[in-house]
């Protein structure tokens, strides 16, 4: 069997000129209200359209398709996400235990602002969640957390610190969805997230007192 072809992501063109930039920006702001309100499976370029005030044909000069829409939304939700882990943890004005504690605040307290988008991106990532484009930009990520690693605690063995980088993106990703999903006050998002960030200051404490041949031992 011919494995089924994956919708195109990417945008058709980039806008160059200033009546470009306002149209595209239309379309994302007017796709992002048509996502909140009527979810993934209902989310279509000609609502999108409609709601922006242009034409299906002029949405279509920048984006081939709806999964593009909802991919380049994701994509600038993953940015963001990837600028702030970028700007707090290599921010080396701080020693890198506070710096774990000001992400984890900004983090949790971004995912309950934004938790109603977050939520209608997440059922819209099989749309995406499989291209080049969206692993590249995870990756990144990743990418910081392991440089951050790396100074954090210096002795420990590579595996060992890409290993820690990995929980700890995906520990912050996974925790921070789940808890932003019931609305929450502000008392609660500072509690919540000193706990999670006394949680993996203690995990990396350990990987930097800890010697070396026990941890081996430990993976073994």
């Amino acid at each position: 069997m011919t494995e089924r072809s994956k919708p195109r992501i990417h945008s058709r063109k980039q806008p160059k000129q200033a009546r470009s930039n306002e149209l595209v920006a239309a379309v994302l702001e007017a796709a992002a209200q048509v996502l909140a309100k009527e979810g993934a499976h209902r989310f279509t370029t000609a609502r999108v359209a409609e709601k922006a005030g242009v034409s299906v044909g002029s949405l279509y000069q920048y984006f081939p398709n709806k999964a593009a829409i909802l991919f380049r939304l994701q994509s600038d939700e993953w940015r963001q996400t990837s600028d702030l882990l970028r700007g707090i943890l290599e921010d080396t004005s701080k020693p890198p235990f506070e710096r774990v504690r000001i992400l984890v605040h900004a983090f949790i307290r971004s995912e309950c602002e934004e938790a109603a988008m977050r939520v209608a991106l997440d059922d819209a990532a099989p749309f995406y969640r499989d291209a080049p484009e969206a692993q590249e930009i995870k990756a990144a990520g990743r990418r910081t957390a392991e440089r951050f690693v790396q100074e954090a605690v210096p002795k420990a063995p590579k595996a060992t610190r890409a290993l820690a980088a990995e929980l700890m993106t995906t520990t912050l990703s996974a925790v921070g969805k789940q808890f932003s999903e019931s609305p929450r006050s502000a008392a609660q998002i500072h509690a919540y997230s000193e706990a999670m960030a006394d949680m993996f200051c203690a995990y990396l404490d350990g990987l930097a007192t800890t010697p070396t041949s026990k941890r081996t031992s430990a993976a073994r």
